[in-house]
């Protein structure tokens, strides 16, 4: 098991049939600020992401282009998904492909040990499957097809028809964990967030688990059953486990007992699977379950999840090649209540990077750092007497730094980047308040003058500090304007008030342009 200090956290790992869309990036995004916040306050972390390249709709899509699942797999994976993580910036630690030597090999032991343990047997099983699910669907979870589909069932999430397979097949006995996920949830009450996907949880296994088919015998790009070469692994079995093969699981046992366990985040679509299914799986096996799962929302365009099979994915570029990648960040992440699901428009973009990036951050750093190379000739002041409004600022400092550590604990970005903001409007107020370019003006106020300087200044590097994991880009040329030792991504985050201040600022260019979006 891992120490306290160590923070393992995951993205799912994404099909590759298809290229990412923001949905996709948002994912990408909220994990790589929650492992960027930890590695600044000094925990031993290690982010994952990756790529699922195994399953029947990647078998068709590939068929569908000429070529064989592997070379569609290694085109989608250097062409789209890897970009994905520059164009969003985001600092993974490790790529797993579930086509990788060190997943494939440990997967079949995973499952050669269920078996000899006695916990897959063989059994037949009829039901109706989504191919873009990868996953058998109740009749629940179907709905009446309309147009070209009418007259058929299809799946409630892709709008397509469902096949109605009968095969045989190798089964787990998920069923027999159902008292022991019960327990799990009620003496680890944050196992599942946010609560509404808890509650979910809890609703699926107190109605009764069925035991999960684990092999497909009808197609055979997989990975293959161990001691039954004529079936491969059921996609989301051999996906499951890329996160423990991805740090040792079968052939380093010290990096594994250093790494595992994990907090996961996924959509909330595939929280099933994470929730319940896999930590069935790591029961059997003996192994730890993860530290968590949180499912966090969708993203909504026109009132409908992002879809590329329904034409409403967008792609990050689009985004971030107008407004940047700090801004692509910012927004996603502060607009929606992480855990909720949230609607994208380009109108609530354009507005909130304007008021808040450009206006509000953007500006306040610019004026500090203008007013010292004005005023004080670049030399970073010194405070003298402090009054009141300068030992409120300090405390906001310190409030924003102790509530957003403590929202992170919660994973509650959205609530970690409203804390760090009411910085940005305090030092905004105070400013006009204080109003330093009068105090230019009489030499008698040279002292005060200095003093609210020295405060802003202060103020904007924990800001700077604070941002960090959100606003890589824009604090990392904030933190070389303010002159301060070391790389912003260095400093401590959970003592961001506590930064070392430098000897001497250098002009700042606009950390957030303004932009000319078309009508």
């Amino acid at each position: 098991m891992a120490d306290a200090s160590s923070f393992y956290i995951t993205t799912p790992i994404f099909y590759v049939n298809d290229v990412p869309h923001i949905g996709h990036a948002y994912t990408e995004v909220a994990t790589d600020v929650l492992a960027r916040w930890h590695r600044q306050a000094g925990d031993d972390t290690w982010m994952l992401t990756g790529t699922d390249e195994h399953g029947q709709k990647i078998l068709r899509t590939a068929t569908a282009n000429d070529v064989t699942p592997k070379e569609w797999a290694d085109k989608l994976v250097a062409d789209a998904w890897k970009p994905l993580l520059a164009t969003v910036d985001v600092a993974n630690d490790d790529f797993i492909r579930t086509t990788d030597e060190r997943h494939e090999q440990n997967v079949q032991k995973f499952l050669q040990q269920l078996y000899d343990d006695g916990h897959i047997y063989t059994g037949e099983y009829e039901g109706y499957y989504c191919v873009g699910c990868e996953e058998y669907k109740q009749e629940s979870e179907l709905v009446a097809g309309t147009g070209e589909y009418e007259g058929q069932l299809v799946c409630a999430i892709h709008s397509k028809p469902v096949e109605l397979l009968h095969e045989k097949n190798y089964f787990f006995r998920t069923s027999a964990f159902a008292d022991r996920l019960l327990a799990l949830y009620e003496e680890r009450p944050d196992f599942v967030q946010p609560e509404s996907a808890r509650n979910e949880v809890l609703g699926w296994v107190r109605s009764g688990l069925a035991d999960l088919s684990i092999s497909r015998s009808t197609f055979d790009w997989g990975v293959k059953v161990p001691w039954d070469e004529t079936h491969v692994v059921y996609v989301w079995f051999d996906a499951l486990l890329n996160y423990i093969t991805a740090v040792g699981y079968g052939q380093d046992n010290e990096e594994f007992a250093r790494r595992w366990p994990a907090q996961h985040i996924v959509g909330k679509d595939i929280l099933r699977f994470h929730a319940v299914i896999w930590p069935a799986m790591l029961m059997a096996a003996g192994l730890e379950v993860p530290r968590g799962v949180f499912g966090h929302g969708w993203l909504l365009v026109g009132g409908e999840k992002m879809s590329k099979s329904k034409l409403t994915g967008i792609a990050p570029e689009q985004i971030t090649d107008t407004f940047g990648s700090d801004a692509f960040r910012y927004y996603f992440l502060s607009a929606i209540h992480f855990g909720q699901d949230g609607s994208f428009s380009w109108e609530d973009l354009a507005a909130r990077y304007q008021a808040e990036l450009a206006n509000g951050f953007g500006n306040l750093a610019s004026r500090v750092i203008a007013m010292i190379n004005r005023y004080c000739d670049g030399l970073v002041p010194s405070a003298g007497e402090l009054s009141a409004a300068d030992h409120e600022i300090a405390a906001i400092e310190q409030r924003a730094t102790d509530a957003a550590w403590s929202a992170i604990g919660r994973l509650a970005i959205h609530e970690a980047i409203a804390s760090t903001w009411e910085l940005v409007d305090a030092l905004n107020g105070y400013l006009t308040v204080e109003e330093p370019w009068t105090l230019a003006k009489d030499p008698h106020q040279r002292a005060r003058l200095e003093t609210v300087l020295a405060t802003a200044y202060h103020g904007l590097g924990t800001l700077a500090v604070l941002l960090s994991p959100v606003l890589p880009k824009a604090t990392e040329r904030l933190w070389t304007a303010l002159g301060a030792p070391g790389a912003v991504y260095e400093q401590r985050i959970d003592r961001a008030n506590e930064w070392a201040v430098g000897e001497r600022v250098t002009p700042l260019e606009a950390l957030f342009p303004r932009v000319e979006v078309a009508e």
